[in-house]
């Protein structure tokens, strides 16, 4: 970038990375221009501050929530403390420690944005409403959108962060095409025409499906949810107290294996000591990165075939609010949780009947639906991906996916083409890289990692330390 007097970036995705990025260089280089391209009307909020309900809460405390943006996310939420009610009451009226409802922090950002966008379309940051789809072809660079428009650029970079859920694989693939199926739980018509009473099967029992749940709840529905993953784990509730001292050095080569028997080990010395289980793997934390950025290739695919639903669980948990009105669903019986496997779809009349063969026992349960809705979360398989912008920079060789179908490869932020080589000008943030860096979905690391980038197209090459200790020195935390 040093050869360029006024750069344009051209940022593909208006989410959090996209927007924080754009915000964050824009206030370093005020000459150059970024322009963010974003499909939805709203830049700043992505999928996970954008499609929520107003019950939806944050999965972590403000204090995990800084970006070192003005005002900061705390000072601006104390012009909003009608809404903090519920939150101020569970912290004990700590702010950094609450809860607080994730459109909140989705407002925040599109303020931050809003409030950026240079009258200058020259130069500063401006925004662009549409869809990238394509690089321009050699010897230029930039991106082509759907429409038509180009925008020339010295540097890309993709923050498309969470990408759709895809379709589970299944023998009566007839119902994807149909009605009774909805794909994407945050679309706006996901819902459109369902009856109150009406029986809902949920495809997944993580984060999103909790999601799912609440908002149907909340919206009124009163019908039968049934959730359903292959092992029925059910995301876990943070919890207040205590602390725990550091244990793990990531440089200390450990197998997954090894560490699964350290952490209940931990797990254990805490429980003795009246200090929550939570304690261990927020120290854990920020030894994640480097961890998974030691293990083999066959060390991360044992872990992901076998612990990764566990991990998931423990790690990625739910506001203690979150938790108490999910537990109340189940109370109820209006939500129950099964661990087994579709075996079948079948139609009856307007509605599906789902054949699930329990885990375990083996025996066969028959659930009716009138909508089946998937729940298992964001996509990442490049290999088989129809983003258009994604599915032609492999097909050019400009990116590759990763063996184990976590996203693309990069060095650092760098993306790499097929043959291995770094891109001077193709970068990439947030779950995109996720192959080199495992624990890259949160606003902590995505931050980090942003700072990484901008400091990087700021300053001449050089030698760097690697970005897992960046995200170590993040220090412990949920």
């Amino acid at each position: 970038m040093s050869s360029h007097a006024s750069p344009t970036i051209a940022v593909i995705g208006g989410g959090f990375s996209g927007s924080v990025f754009a915000l964050k260089f824009t206030r370093l280089h005020p000459e150059a221009r970024v322009v963010v391209v974003e499909r939805d009307r709203r830049v700043g909020r992505g999928l996970a501050y954008g499609a929520c309900a107003p019950d939806h809460l944050l999965n972590v405390p403000v204090s995990r929530m800084e970006l070192g943006l003005s005002p900061s996310f705390a000072d601006w939420l104390l012009r909003h403390r009608a809404r903090l009610g519920d939150a101020l009451a569970e912290s004990g009226g700590d702010l950094a420690a609450a809860f607080v409802p994730r459109e909140l922090f989705g407002a925040y950002l599109e303020e931050r944005v809003q409030e950026a966008v240079s009258p200058d379309r020259s130069r500063g940051l401006s925004t662009v409403r549409g869809e990238a789809v394509r690089p321009l072809d050699f010897p230029a660079r930039g991106v082509l959108l759907a429409d038509g428009r180009e925008i020339v650029a010295d540097i890309v970079v993709l923050a498309t962060g969470n990408l759709p859920p895809r379709a589970p694989q299944a023998r009566d693939s007839w119902l994807y095409d149909t009605t009774l199926f909805v794909p994407d739980p945050w679309a706006d018509d996901a819902f459109d025409g369902l009856a109150k009473d009406a029986p809902v099967v949920l495809l997944g029992t993580g984060l999103t499906m909790v999601d799912v749940a609440l908002k149907l709840a909340g919206s009124g529905h009163t019908g039968p949810m049934q959730a359903i993953s292959r092992r029925g784990y059910l995301p876990l509730a943070h919890q207040a107290g205590g602390n725990w001292p550091a244990f793990h050095d990531p440089k200390v080569h450990a197998s997954p294996l090894a560490l699964l028997r350290l952490l209940r080990r931990e797990a254990a010395r805490a429980k003795a000591q009246d200090i929550p289980w939570q304690r261990v793997m927020d120290t854990m934390r920020p030894a994640v990165a480097g961890v998974w950025h030691g293990w083999t290739l066959a060390e991360r695919a044992q872990f992901l075939r076998h612990l990764r639903p566990r991990w998931d669980v423990h790690r990625h948990r739910m506001a203690p609010r979150i938790a108490e009105r999910l537990g109340a669903l189940m109370k109820s019986g209006q939500l129950t949780a099964r661990g087994g496997r579709v075996q079948a779809y079948r139609r009856k009349g307007d509605l599906a009947e789902v054949v699930l063969r329990d885990r375990g026992t083996g025996t066969e349960h028959v659930v009716p639906a009138a909508r089946i809705v998937n729940c298992t979360g964001p996509r990442s398989d490049m290999d088989r991906l129809a983003f258009p912008m994604l599915a032609d920079l492999r097909r050019r060789g400009l990116i590759a996916p990763d063996r184990l179908g976590l996203g693309i490869e990069t060095k650092d932020c760098a993306a790499l083409g097929s043959a291995g080589h770094v891109s001077p000008w193709l970068y990439a943030l947030g779950p995109l890289t996720r192959p080199t860096w495992w624990e890259v979905v949160a606003v902590p690391e995505i931050n980090a990692q942003i700072d990484r980038l901008v400091r990087d197209l700021s300053t001449p090459a050089g030698e760097t330390p690697s970005l897992a200790e960046a995200f170590s020195d993040l220090g412990a935390g949920i």
